[in-house]
């Protein structure tokens, strides 16, 4: 990703530094009231399993909101047209509700306090030791890219220099997670979700009304890029050439199953919002109260890409000195009076800080309860794991700041960041999904499912996509195909080492596999899961239609 152009340094004043000062305030605010409530290393790291769903499903969507997610997608708008919806519609919504769904009531009820402890419960250690690794390396490396994403545009909007920015920014949410941990997080990610919105929300209006509306939009790009740019499956007939590297086949296994349910099964900074909740009601609505928004959100971030395409028919090519990454900037640039500016920029920096703080948050229950009181460290009191959950912390974010230079020599951050998944969401999710649906995998499957996945992902984009050896038009198709071979892989592994050695006994896999309940189920729990069948036609079968829904659209 390039730094952003030098002629889009903005007009700040008092009013706008005001607004960005107070939310800082603000933020620090929210992390001295949630050190009240931090007495246990349960507290610090999970809320103590007491927020109600809609704080949660908000502090859910709220942690994706980061530097992919507004840079990436409105560059991915100017460069690719509607076929950003992709990566919503396909790429995000059904993997929540399966979630919600499926999922969600495995975690909660084996009171895990990560996705690598469930690993631990359904396999052995060897494949819980090398998740929780793993894990925890992709954690930092993608709180990184935040960092770096984030000082790229404090350097360009606000003129500090970008080692400056990376500092401060790594220091601030060091604080306020230190402070109050998981619900200091949380309760910042549902401010910061509003403050989001209100930044884009008036990008995507003053835009529109700018170029003259969807459909003048619409007739310019037409004409610019050809009528495949304003339609989102237009050109991706398997051997047909389009920008995006990707046929349909590609899309729908790699990015809409395999990159996916992969990122939002698995992920443990998504995951362990939803683990917060106060009970397993809770838990289960937290991702499908998340996909309502998810759903509109694809627009309030393409559609600046589409109107500064317009704005700057250049925009990205060695003809103009302004890449696909500065969308989002120009628009700040060329729409928003002051005040509205300043909103604008606390909402880019409440988005990378929320991306950041989620991957953080999480390395810091993985390492500590996963590798350091598992490995390390047994049987100390709890406040010493407290006490270490907060220095990890710390540690975590000094690594962050070091990761976001290895970011900077990536030339896209959003390729760098599919390119992660891949690499360790993936294979995670295979094992998951194997161990979750077949009783008789067995437990040594787990680890070399794991490692035959991340291997076989890693030797497909880097040997054989690098290498040259196979001709894949586009990065983004490269993780795509990356995905699916590390999916398949590590489940033909997982079921080779299956048919050589033993099952787990069927009596300790009593709530892990699909089909089996939990020995001793709480009775608020089980209360709360039958109240949850017995009214179908709310939260949960809504978000099934309107997942549904959303391939409507894709005719436009």
């Amino acid at each position: 990703m390039h730094t952003l152009a030098e002629g889009l340094r903005l007009p700040t004043n008092g009013l706008d530094y005001a607004i960005l000062a107070i939310y800082f305030v603000v933020v620090l605010g929210i992390g001295f009231m949630a050190r009240a409530s931090v007495r246990t290393s349960l507290d610090f790291f999970l809320s103590g399993r007491s927020l109600p769903a809609w704080v949660t499903g908000l502090a859910f969507v709220a942690a994706n909101l980061g530097a992919t997610e507004i840079l990436g997608m409105a560059a991915t708008g100017a460069q690719y047209g509607v076929a950003v919806v992709h990566w919503y519609w396909i790429g995000a919504i059904p993997a929540m509700v399966f979630l919600g769904l499926v999922m969600m009531p495995f975690y909660y009820r084996s009171k895990v306090r990560s996705v690598p402890e469930f690993l631990l419960q359904r396999f052995d250690r060897s494949a819980h030791l090398l998740s929780s690794v793993l894990f925890a390396f992709a954690a930092i490396l993608i709180a990184g890219v935040n960092l770096y994403a984030l000082s790229i545009v404090v350097e360009a909007l606000l003129g500090w220099p970008q080692w400056v920015a990376i500092v401060v920014a790594g220091l601030f949410v060091l604080v306020y997670i230190t402070i109050g941990g998981l619900s200091s997080a949380i309760y910042n990610e549902v401010l910061q979700f509003f403050v989001i919105l209100a930044a884009l929300i008036p990008l995507t209006v003053l835009g529109l009304k700018r170029v003259g509306g969807w459909d003048a939009m619409s007739d310019s790009l037409t004409k610019q890029h050809g009528g495949d740019f304003m339609t989102a499956w237009g050109g991706t007939g398997i051997g047909d050439p389009n920008p995006l590297g990707a046929n349909w086949l590609t899309i729908i296994l790699g990015l809409g199953f395999v990159l996916s349910f992969g990122y939002w099964t698995t992920n443990f900074a998504e995951v362990q919002r939803a683990l917060s909740a106060k009970n397993l009601s809770a838990a289960k609505r937290t991702p499908l109260i998340a996909a309502f928004p998810k759903i509109f959100i694809v627009f309030a971030v393409m559609i600046p890409g589409l109107v500064a395409a317009v704005i700057v028919p250049k925009i990205g090519t060695p003809d103009s000195d302004l890449t696909y990454n500065d969308a989002i900037p120009l628009l700040m640039q060329e729409l928003l009076p002051n005040g509205v500016l300043g909103i604008a920029v606390t909402g880019l920096l409440a988005a990378f800080m929320a991306g950041m703080a989620a991957n953080v948050s999480s390395f810091n229950t993985v390492f500590t309860t996963d590798i350091w009181q598992r490995y390390v460290v047994k049987d100390r009191p709890d406040t010493y794991y407290l006490r270490f959950g907060r220095l990890i912390t710390a540690i975590g974010v000094l690594a962050s700041i070091g990761t976001a230079f290895i970011a900077a020599s990536f030339s896209n951050i959003m390729s760098y960041l599919q390119t992660l998944f891949s690499f360790f969401n993936v294979p995670m999710f295979v094992v998951f999904i194997i161990g979750m649906f077949w009783k008789r995998a067995s437990m040594k499957s787990g680890v070399w499912g794991l490692v035959a996945g991340t291997a076989a992902a890693m030797i497909n984009y880097f040997w054989i996509y690098k290498g040259g050896i196979i001709d894949i038009p586009s990065d983004q198709g490269a993780n795509f195909v990356s995905a699916i071979v590390g999916f398949v892989a590590g489940a033909v592994v997982m079921v080779v080492v299956t048919l050589f050695t033993a099952p787990k006994p069927e009596a300790e896999l009593a709530g892990l596999v699909y089909g089996t309940e939990s020995p001793s189920p709480d009775e608020e729990l089980e209360e709360a899961d039958r109240a949850w069948y017995r009214k179908p036609a709310l939260l949960g079968w809504g978000s099934i239609v309107l997942a549904a829904a959303c391939y409507i659209p894709y005719s436009f």
